[in-house]
């Protein structure tokens, strides 16, 4: 249980944190900033989501830099991204902040990539994050938190970037999944 992996792990434990001031309806009023009136449990929510999303740079870079990278770590850090995505969009979801349909799009791709990843290793290969797969998770990081948020920078402009993120997120989300199947294609014809 080196470093990196109780990074991961931390992120791990956030997510039940951040869901609860998500989802349970606290009483703390509502702060208007920058044209955005947010309610305070959000923000502390939003806070909490993108530190947790922050640990997944900070796990793969000190594991990177210091050699640390286990197979542990391997699996354990994209299964902390997808719960961490999980939780979010499905909470978002339950609040009516978030589509339905996008959300289905997003975890399917999620659930699909997990799948051939787990075929891969199952034949010895490990198939590594790519640089879509990459964009893919920042785009839904900031899709998430400028949802929770209340599109606070943007709100004042009348620039819905919270929608326009969910439709970028959604569009990288299925290309990087159609990506990963066709550069992977190998894979899938071994187990067949």
């Amino acid at each position: 249980m080196n470093v990196p992996n109780q990074i991961t792990i931390s992120r791990i434990f956030l997510i039940p944190l951040f869901m609860i001031f998500l989802l349970i309806p606290f009483d703390w009023g509502v702060w208007y900033i920058l044209g955005a009136e947010i309610p305070v449990s959000h923000f502390v929510a939003a806070l909490i989501f993108i530190i947790a999303a922050s640990t997944d740079w900070l796990d793969g870079y000190y594991a990177r830099k210091f050699n640390l990278v286990t197979n542990m770590g391997k699996f354990l850090d994209p299964l902390a991204d997808k719960l961490l995505i999980t939780a979010a969009f499905v909470s978002l979801v339950e609040l009516g902040m978030f589509p339905a349909w996008a959300a289905i799009l997003i975890l399917s791709r999620e659930f699909a990539v997990t799948g051939l990843r787990l075929v891969a290793a199952a034949d010895g290969d490990v198939i590594a994050a790519s640089n879509w797969g990459k964009w893919k998770t920042v785009s839904q990081i900031v899709a998430a938190s400028a949802i929770m948020l209340h599109n606070m920078i943007f709100e004042a402009l009348n620039i819905p970037f919270d929608t326009i993120m969910i439709y970028i997120a959604v569009i990288l989300t299925v290309f990087s999944g159609w990506d990963y199947f066709v550069k992977n294609k190998h894979v899938l014809s071994k187990s067949t």
